[in-house]
């Protein structure tokens, strides 16, 4: 019995079509992967920044300084395990091991505040006395896993 060749895999072969397909094939394995360590690559909790315009919120009709700050927020994942520098507590570092063994049975630890500063503001009372007031806990200094 003889084999020959399909005329079509022939000229396809020749004309370089089955290597642009296997290319093609390797390209989308490569994107899909890709997508995957993305995904599984989230950025860690972070501080983000965020500026608070009090015009934009409503309340400069009643602060008079400053116009608005630099509040920022807390942002990311907390993986497991959880880096030294996010600042874990015990109840989080556990919370973040059953997770990756079960993660039906509870969500990882969140990512929030661990450390806050305060802002002075110059703003009106209700007698239109202008009063200087030290407001604590505006202002993320650092991120943890909580």
């Amino acid at each position: 019995m003889l084999y020959t060749e399909d005329e079509r895999a022939r000229v396809a072969r020749e004309s370089g079509e089955t290597r642009l397909t296997r290319n093609k094939r390797a390209a989308q394995r490569r994107g899909h992967r890709a997508h995957h360590r993305r995904k599984e690559a989230r950025e860690i909790c972070q501080r983000r920044p965020l500026f608070v315009d009090f015009a934009d919120v409503g309340w400069s009709d009643w602060i008079v300084a400053p116009h608005g700050y630099d509040a920022y927020y807390c942002q990311g994942d907390c993986p497991f395990p959880l880096p030294d520098h996010l600042n874990g507590t015990n109840h989080a570092i556990v919370q973040t091991l059953v997770n990756s063994v079960n993660p039906a049975t509870v969500p990882k630890a969140c990512c929030v505040p661990t450390q806050l500063s305060s802002i002075s503001m110059l703003y009106m009372d209700e007698m239109n006395n202008v009063v200087l007031k030290n407001y604590q806990d505006m202002m993320v200094v650092g991120c943890g896993c909580r």
